[in-house]
């Protein structure tokens, strides 16, 4: 009965997600009312609230989205009811092509022939969308909908592409919610670690540096200090530290597999003409270091740490303060082992991460992220590597939550959520899993029974990085 009461609240998330997909909706809606030029591209729900990407030949100001909202609450007194109907392809595209909508005709010509083409009508409105939806507008409650924010965004992501500008917005069944969210967000802005980095002169960024933080002298005494801590800890768990170089050879990338799934987040360069990579990543770095003699399984596992600063092309929109940045170190470690050893291995380092976050007090929350479709290795390799991770967990009494499709392209990962001051959750920790990057560089290691076998790699991360 209990369940059955949650099922159409903000406590089941299916629910919440459907209500902010149908806000977005009504967000289209009033602003075609108010401004028919303006083209519509998508409309999601998010993580808290919903946006809604819009080609416009004009700017939205704040006064405009005052009546954007204005409007919004209009439509949600008016009680539309949402129905859906599907069309054949063709039909489909002179529909959007008589709206004058490119970015709808865009997505239905990229759509497979085997996905219905369906659309959800609310009075003279009518979107391309694959649900779902609530009933009606009236079940929105319109004064505790908010918009918040209007920022530039590329049409699908791509920078080569038109950019859009994207309504954020969020809306709750009371307006008490929305009121309590509002002065959450207030107190979130006071307490902004960009603004109190350079308050308490720790950290600052310049115009030209984006994305390349410059540490201050303050900063410098607590980064060393966190530094002192992690060396500390990781020579207590049996840790020994390298350096690897910051400069490897393209051939290096393309052998870890970096090149073709990662190459447009790296920073290249040609050295002797030949062509070279600032590393993203730590990793092959520490394969080479295996590779260097050989190994017998008295030798495993071998775990090597290395406080390796990488570099890595983000996008100038999701730079983020300290959260987002294009270079940083991490506190990276990386361990060669036998596949007999993975669960004892994980627990090992599950009680360190117990150890590092409760100094600073820190509660967190499992995630154990999946196969995605972009992917190296069979699939047999990975449900045993997933399996691994998910049977170590269980063997201490750790609970975790599924983030289907959310694995490194090489394997597996279970990911640290840590909670801040404000409730909210940011994630840190990493433990990866990696049955491909071994093989692809031939590592080997002679076993008790005196024949080569190939290790397995975990990558892992406490502080995520410095």
């Amino acid at each position: 009965m209990a369940e059955n009461e949650n099922k159409f609240t903000f406590e089941n998330e299916e629910y919440r997600r459907t209500y902010w997909h149908t806000c977005s909706h009504v967000l289209a809606q009033a602003v075609k009312r108010l401004y028919p030029e303006v083209k519509l591209a998508i409309g999601p729900s998010i993580d808290n609230g919903f946006y809604y990407d819009m080609d416009s030949p004009f700017p939205f100001t704040p006064e405009i989205m005052e009546k954007i909202e204005a409007e919004m609450r209009k439509i949600c007194k008016e009680k539309l009811k949402l129905e859906r109907f599907e069309l054949p392809r063709e039909e489909a595209i002179r529909f959007m092509e008589e709206r004058e909508e490119p970015y709808k005709v865009e997505l239905i010509n990229d759509l497979p022939d085997d996905v219905p083409i369906s659309f959800y009508r609310q009075g003279e409105f009518t979107d391309l969308c694959a649900g779902p939806h609530l009933d009606s507008t009236g079940r929105i409650k319109g004064n505790a909908i908010k918009l918040t924010a209007c920022n530039a965004a590329y049409w699908r992501g791509d920078s080569n592409r038109q950019t859009l500008q994207r309504i954020y917005g969020i809306a709750f069944p009371k307006k008490e919610e929305l009121d309590a969210y509002l002065e959450r967000i207030e107190e979130a802005k006071r307490r902004d670690h960009r603004k109190l980095g350079r308050e308490l002169g720790l950290f600052a960024f310049r115009d030209e540096a984006p994305g390349f933080p410059f540490y201050l002298p303050k900063g410098m005494v607590l980064r060393n200090t966190l530094i002192d801590y992690w060396r500390r800890v990781h020579k207590k768990w049996d840790y020994v530290e390298i350096m690897t170089p910051q400069i490897m050879k393209r051939s290096l990338w393309e052998t870890s597999g970096h090149w073709d799934h990662y190459k447009d987040n790296m920073y290249t360069t040609v050295i002797d003409g030949e062509d070279f990579a600032i590393k993203p990543m730590n990793c092959p770095g520490t394969i080479l270091v295996y590779d260097l003699e050989p190994h017998s399984y008295k030798d495993l596992p071998m775990r090597c740490a290395e406080l390796g600063i990488v570099h890595r092309h983000e996008l100038s929109g999701a730079l983020h303060g300290m959260f987002r940045v294009r270079c940083f170190t991490q506190d990276d470690a990386h361990i060669l082992l036998a596949k007999e050893q993975i669960t004892d291995e994980v627990v090992r380092i599950v009680k360190l991460f117990d150890e590092v976050y409760s100094v600073f007090g820190l509660p967190y929350t499992i995630e154990l992220s999946t196969m995605p479709e972009d992917h190296i290795g069979t699939v047999e390799d990975w449900d045993i590597a997933t399996n691994a991770l998910a049977n170590a967990l269980t063997s201490i009494g750790k609970t975790y939550v599924i983030n289907p499709g959310d694995g490194a392209f090489y394997g597996p990962k279970l990911d640290f959520h840590i909670e801040d001051s404000l409730g909210r959750t940011w994630q840190c920790g990493t433990i990866q899993l990696d049955y491909q990057l071994p093989g692809r560089f031939n590592l080997e290691y002679v076993g008790a029974d005196g024949e080569k076998h190939c290790p397995v790699m975990i990558h892992r991360g406490v502080f995520g990085s410095i």
